[in-house]
């Protein structure tokens, strides 16, 4: 569908100084006209960003360093610019957040004499920025110039670094922008709370042949990006692991990239919440990424999956030894059959470490593999990167042959430019033997999930996982991913614990493992986190002993056509409700404070009636994390009503149409 161009308000002023061609000036606003972006080309090129004619960003800097020396960004001479507007929808294949996503912009594409061209864009949601170089010859990028300088000593959600070699699993540190050193990194996304009570992220997309982007403080309130320079020399890190796990760069480069010298280069993104839950509804990575070229992926099928690595295989109540082994992968898949859940993955063990194509006597997997498809239960295969890459067509071709319905790659831990381009082979890869893709041990999403729809999630995200080792997968952090994390794109957290504590009696436990909050904190998370393949990690055994958990949990869906956020606080509370078809499904998640959350209904269509199932904390729930309640109401749009949350607590309810 396309909205005809002619009704599109142009908000975007030319000033020209007078008697002068190095010097211009521009202003392009966003559609509804309250963001502007102030381009200033004079030596160098510079942006000032205004919200609600309140200052942002003030004199922000950008530039390119290519072959000999050649700063694009410095002394620029511009031949000519292009204005122009969008008013169109999208239709993604998965409907992560919605069945369409509107793509209404303003752009202003300045052309510079040197061979390249600098595009702005500017959304109601955010702004962005890219480079477009037009060489004939090859290039190397020995650096990239990205400062933002901010108007104030703002806030920031600081997701500190040690190195580039890093899982970008993170805490998020609260301090301010003027504390922070060139020594101080930081992995994508990164969150500005702003003294004009904005936020504003700051990520990327398009990241395809180049090195991620981090960032680093600077002096004055302001952050300035860095890259990991290309690879020249890895070795397996020997202190750390026996196998192929942990590979870490020993040698690099000069240079940032080596590549094609007619590219366009990723977008830099500032997105702009006025509102908290603005960054939940926010689109601007997949708006902004390359979209899927002519492959068929009509055959892509989201869903949920259960997971045995989490939970140590501990299940009980059978007659043979519990492991990996093919008596416990039936049992899975037994469970998967019964209760709708479409994959089961087979996580490290499966398979002798080095050797992807080593199945381990224990397990036969293509009896597993029948087994699985006669009951409509589809198999994932983890594996270490390095390991498929070792052996990447012959094992692909192999899964593609058995029916393998997608692989789970792990431990990358870089985003250097060859990394980069790893991910993006894995992607087709797959893609032309129609397998599914997670990646595990990741940099954060940045738009190949738009070019390749097989990527159905990846990790980048402290989650579930941590909860074996660690106290810190704490309800203030599980409220603050969704609005950092999750704006660049599905998180694979991997939630589902069944054994749910308050901290007073939380044990970490690397075999029994549970989860800090509640169980309804838990179930919330299946609608208020995003992922089209999203885990179940406890133990089979455990969820038959949950059957009220499971009754919403075989339920839910994982791909959604409309979302709707009813009350947001970054780190305090979330209550997010979800259209799939007809049903719709609603989340509510709180920090370590206990409150009550407004369940108001009006969303819902005036003329529908609906069984609402409500699952909400018990009175105990503050002291034993177990402890629900299960109702069932009829429902309206005229239904709204206050709902008390425990301490780490939450809300879930499926709402049912009646006919």
């Amino acid at each position: 569908m396309q909205i005809s161009y002619q009704k599109v308000v142009f908000y975007l002023v030319i000033l020209l100084f007078a008697n002068s061609v190095e010097a211009k000036e521009y202003d392009l606003r966003s559609p509804d006209g309250s963001i502007l972006i102030h381009i200033s080309i004079e030596e160098n090129i510079t942006y000032s960003l205004y919200v609600n004619d309140k200052q942002i960003l003030e004199n922000s800097s950008l530039a390119l360093t290519i072959d000999d020396n050649m700063v694009l960004g410095h002394n620029p001479f511009v031949i000519k610019e292009e204005f122009r507007s969008e008013d169109a929808f999208l239709f993604p294949v998965l409907k992560v957040k919605s069945e369409r996503i509107r793509d209404h912009f303003n752009e202003l594409t300045v052309f510079f004499k040197d061979n390249y061209k600098i595009t702005f864009r500017a959304y109601d949601t955010g702004i962005a920025y890219r480079f477009e170089t037009q060489f004939k010859k090859e290039l190397k990028v020995y650096s990239e110039l990205a400062k933002f300088n901010f108007s104030s000593n703002d806030t920031v959600y600081f997701p500190r670094e040690k190195e580039f070699h890093s899982h970008n699993e993170r805490l998020y540190e609260l301090t301010n922008l003027d504390s922070l050193e060139k020594k101080d990194l930081c992995s994508l996304p990164v969150l500005i709370a702003t003294k004009n009570k904005f936020k504003l992220f700051i990520t990327e997309t398009g990241l395809l042949d180049y090195p991620g982007m981090w960032l680093t403080g600077v002096e004055g309130n302001a952050l300035t990006a860095v890259f990991p320079q290309v690879a020249l020399e890895e070795k397996i890190d020997s202190k750390r692991w026996k196998d192929d796990r942990s590979i870490r760069v020993t040698k690099t480069a000069d240079y940032i990239a080596k590549t094609k010298g007619e590219r366009t280069f990723p977008w830099r993104i500032i997105g702009i919440s006025k509102k908290d839950a603005d960054l939940i509804t926010n689109q601007l990575t997949y708006q902004l990424a390359k979209p899927s070229e002519s492959i068929d992926f009509s055959w892509i099928k989201p869903g949920k999956v259960i997971w045995d690595w989490w939970n140590y295989n501990n299940i009980y109540d059978v007659d043979f030894k519990a492991g990996i082994n093919t008596e416990t992968y039936k049992y899975y898949i037994d469970f998967a059959a019964k209760y709708g859940i479409e994959y089961v993955i087979f996580d490290e063990g499966w398979y002798e470490l080095g050797d992807v194509m080593a199945v381990v006597p224990e397990v036969d997997l293509k009896e597993l593999v029948r087994y699985g498809k006669n009951k409509n239960v589809g198999i994932i295969l983890w594996t270490t990167w390095s390991s498929l890459d070792q052996k990447l067509d012959e094992a692909l071709d192999a899964f593609q042959e058995m029916e393998i319905k997608g692989v789970k790659v792990d431990f990358m831990q870089r985003d250097d430019q060859w990394m980069v381009n790893y991910y993006q082979r894995i992607a087709e890869a797959c893609a032309k033997r129609k397998l599914l893709v997670d990646f595990h041990g990741s940099y954060k999403p940045a738009g190949l999930r738009r070019t390749y729809p097989n990527v159905l999630t990846r990790e980048g995200v402290k989650g579930a996982e941590n909860n074996k080792w660690a106290a810190y997968i704490t309800p203030d952090h599980n409220l603050t991913i969704p609005f950092i994390r999750m704006v660049a794109g599905p998180m694979d957290y991997t939630p589902g614990a069944m054994l749910n504590r308050q901290k007073e009696n939380f044990t970490i436990s690397w075999n029994r493992p549970m989860s800090l909050g509640t169980r309804c904190h838990q179930l919330a998370m299946y609608v208020c986190y995003e992922s089209p393949l999203q885990m179940l990690c406890d133990s089979p055994s455990n969820y038959y002993r949950e059957q009220k958990s499971m009754k919403f949990l075989s339920k839910v869906p994982t791909v959604w056509d409309e979302t709707i956020v009813l009350d947001a606080k970054i780190g305090n509370r979330l209550l997010v409700a979800r259209r799939n078809k007809n049903e719709w499904y609603i989340g509510g998640m709180t920090n370590w404070s206990s409150t009550k959350l407004q369940l108001d209904l009006s969303f819902l269509p005036k003329d529908k009636k609906y069984l609402m199932t409500l699952y909400s904390d018990g009175i105990n729930a503050d002291r034993v994390g177990i402890d629900f309640m299960q109702t069932e109401i009829i429902v309206d749009s005229n239904y709204n009503k206050k709902i008390q949350l425990a301490k780490g607590g939450g809300l879930a309810a499926m709402l049912i149409p009646i006919k």
